[in-house]
């Protein structure tokens, strides 16, 4: 309901969560198209025109609180194009079931071969089906900060 919202405003929307841990939360997270840094004013300005496309539709019956955020740099990775787009960077993924008798994985990101993420752990190349992520998320690492100021630079 609020990707198209978020598109028409030049975001992308990465992650809708709901945390209910004592008072109810939705959290939204999106990132600018241009894939410029979020400031907080992209924040407010996704945050006042949700807030009325929520309150329109409501579709949350309980009472909740909104809460905006970009990814950060050690973001999760949501889609299957994250994982090309962020290759060559250090991400931990976490599987639904053991593969090669383990589900925690931490190693550099090769991208993509058909349905499978390809990740270096200590120099095994090894496939994991994208179906079977249960979590994805970058490593904040120098090489990450460093391709940060990069981008922001220029």
């Amino acid at each position: 309901m609020v990707e198209p919202s978020l598109n028409g405003l030049g975001y992308d929307l990465v992650r809708v969560r709901m945390d209910d841990g004592g008072n109810c939360t939705l959290q939204i997270m999106a990132e600018r198209k241009d894939r410029r840094e979020m400031t907080v004013e992209d924040c407010a300005t996704i945050s006042r025109d949700l807030s009325a496309l929520l309150d329109v539709e409501d579709p949350i019956r309980e009472a909740y609180s909104l809460e905006i955020s970009s990814p950060g740099l050690d973001r999760p990775l949501m889609r299957p194009e994250d994982y090309d787009r962020f290759s060559g960077y250090v991400a931990k993924l976490e599987t639904r079931a053991p593969i090669q008798g383990q589900k925690r994985f931490r190693g550099k990101l090769a991208g993509r071969r058909g349905d499978d993420i390809i990740i270096d752990c200590d120099d095994v190349e090894l496939k994991i089906p994208y179906a079977d992520i249960a979590r994805g998320k970058l490593v904040l690492t120098d090489e990450l900060i460093a391709a940060s100021m990069k981008n922001e630079d220029g």
